[in-house]
């Protein structure tokens, strides 16, 4: 059994900030629920520029916090896939939450008719996550 990362206290909040709560692990995050990025290459190539050491560690710290896992690429047993696990998909209304959060009050690329809808209906970019391909 893998032993769990130890938590400076056993305050909630810490325990999902130190889980996934910095900056590069939500858009790691996001990467792979909203955007289909699954690969290493791919991460990096998202629009905010990550170091490839700061990917590593946090790919390897989302992992030993369950939330996403990885596999050999089928066609290049070098490369990883790596996916969500049902922990990282239960992170969508979290993310639903910060789009709906930082639109309103921060200038965002969020289309108006996207942003309605998700007041509407705040489920949908969760659904929709959950029907990503594994």
């Amino acid at each position: 059994m893998k032993k769990k990362p130890a938590r400076r206290s056993s305050c909630p909040i810490n325990a999902a900030l130190e889980s996934f709560g910095d900056r590069w692990s939500l858009l790691i995050i996001r990467d792979l629920m909203f955007r289909g990025r699954r690969t290493y290459k791919e991460f990096l190539e998202s629009d905010e520029g990550i170091a490839t050491n700061i990917l590593a560690s946090r790919l390897k710290s989302l992992k030993a916090n369950g939330i996403i896992t990885t596999r050999p690429d089928p066609e290049d047993g070098r490369r990883r896939i790596y996916a969500l696990t049902k922990k990282g998909l239960d992170l969508a209304p979290i993310l639903v939450s910060l789009v709906v959060w930082a639109s309103r009050y921060e200038r965002t690329s969020m289309p108006s008719a996207l942003l309605r809808r998700l007041q509407d209906d705040p489920n949908f970019l969760a659904n929709a996550a959950e029907r990503q391909p594994n």
